[in-house]
């Protein structure tokens, strides 16, 4: 493998281990504690602001139970298996594609709440984002927008924009899709709207 091609690997491993990370519905924290690596390291190796050494990745390989031919992206990553966690504790994740890497797409179900909550801390990050919600009332705080989305309705943004997602009612669990692109990847529309097709001619 010629040197530019390692250069490139790793700086895609990056964006790898954060889309398994986050398949495997991980936390920075919970994975810090596994591993002994500081969160603020792995987010820089995430974000692609630091390199990853072969250490490093043989012990993230290892927490994660991936390939390293599949991090470097030399084969597709196996299914990940769902995550599971009481509506009590967390909120659960369910993973909805195979690989690493690219536009992948996840279910999260959001635990009832008995009371309203804070807004929720926002983060900021690489990557475009497709949210769609199925089920409850969703509050999404996009920057200085705080908006309540519920079942049907559909947000896209950019995720360098800052932004966190709360369960909006005390209803119920919230039940919505994300389809994520962490280097900007996104869904393309195939179809014209009603209204444009209407219009063109025949």
């Amino acid at each position: 493998m010629a040197e530019d091609d390692v250069t490139q690997a790793l700086a895609a491993m990056g964006t790898r281990l954060r889309a398994v990370r986050e398949g495997r519905g991980r936390t920075l924290a919970e994975v810090s504690r596994a591993t002994g690596i500081s969160p603020s390291a792995l987010s820089r190796i995430e974000t692609r602001r630091r390199k990853p050494t072969l250490e490093v990745v043989l012990q993230l390989s290892k927490e994660y139970g991936v390939g390293l031919d599949e991090l470097a992206g030399a084969a597709p990553a196996p299914a990940p298996a769902p995550v599971v966690r009481s509506f009590g504790d967390d909120k659960a994740v369910v993973p909805l594609t195979r690989y690493v890497g690219g536009l992948h797409a996840h279910k999260h179900v959001l635990p009832a709440v008995t009371e309203p909550p804070a807004r929720p801390r926002q983060v900021s990050h690489e990557g475009h984002e497709w949210l769609c919600v199925l089920y409850g009332r969703l509050w999404l705080a996009l920057g200085g927008q705080d908006l309540i989305l519920t079942a049907g309705d559909v947000a896209e943004f950019d995720t360098r924009t800052p932004h966190a997602v709360a369960n909006a009612g005390t209803g119920g669990p919230v039940e919505y899709l994300i389809m994520f692109g962490p280097q900007g990847e996104r869904p393309r529309p195939r179809t014209l709207p009603a209204a444009a097709s209407e219009t063109t001619p025949a």
